[in-house]
């Protein structure tokens, strides 16, 4: 018996999807990748591209506190030894002997050197503070989003790798430290030849070092050992 127009086919039962031409999508009738990719959430030209990043910088609130404080404190002393000269008091005794000293100590002095030297050592720390960005211990990642930077701690890393690590086949311990540029594994087998646990962990944690999504991925220093003998 043929099937009567209008009713619905079960739902169980298997419908044929149409078929998309090649000249139906070369000549736009197709679904159009720009939409593809904005439903994915990732903007088109951002989608499989990851610039490096630089580092974070750190605010650094206890250096500028501390440099403001003692600012403030020097220049208040100061502030209140020329009001009262200007009041007519003599000024205070730690100005008047800081000047008398050097004015009487020659360059050559021990405590002149000293002096110099801390407070060279003082300027050039300040400096450092200044143009570098601190923060050694994240990581950025790659941005996907030109709205959203992210950062990796080096001890989640670490962790990560280290997981990743034990997955292998006659890994007995491992331990991972990872710095900007070096990811170092020291691993014991307890089974298995050397070369072939040492040559899966180079593939396995080549995979997960990429899947971390850093934007400057660590090179990997991988070394398998057998365990001590005890006793």
């Amino acid at each position: 018996m043929s099937e009567p127009q209008g009713t619905q086919p079960p739902e169980d039962s298997t419908r044929r999807l149409p078929v998309l031409d090649k000249g139906e999508t070369e000549n736009g009738d197709g679904p159009d990748r720009s939409e593809s990719s904005a439903a994915s959430g990732s903007p088109p030209e951002l989608e499989g591209k990851g610039g490096r990043e630089g580092r974070f910088w750190s605010a650094r609130r206890v250096p500028a506190g501390i440099v403001a404080l003692l600012l403030l404190g020097l220049t208040g002393l100061f502030l209140y030894d020329i009001v009262s000269v200007r009041a007519g008091r003599p000024g205070m005794y730690w100005r008047r002997e800081l000047a008398r000293q050097l004015a009487e100590r020659p360059l050559d002095d021990t405590w002149v050197l000293v002096g110099a030297g801390v407070a060279a050592l003082l300027g050039l720390w300040l400096l450092i503070l200044a143009v570098t960005p601190g923060l050694r211990d994240v990581l950025p990642m790659r941005r996907t989003h030109t709205d959203v930077r992210a950062g990796l701690h080096r001890d989640a890393a670490a962790s990560a790798l280290r997981d990743r690590a034990m997955e292998v086949a006659g890994v007995q311990a491992a331990r991972v430290r990872v710095r900007r540029r070096r990811a170092k594994v020291r691993a014991v087998a307890h089974f298995r030849e050397l070369d072939d646990v040492r040559t899966e962990l180079d593939d396995v944690l080549a995979d997960a070092v990429r899947g971390l999504g850093l934007s400057r991925p660590p090179s990997l220093s991988v070394r398998v050992r057998r365990p001590g003998r005890k006793g």
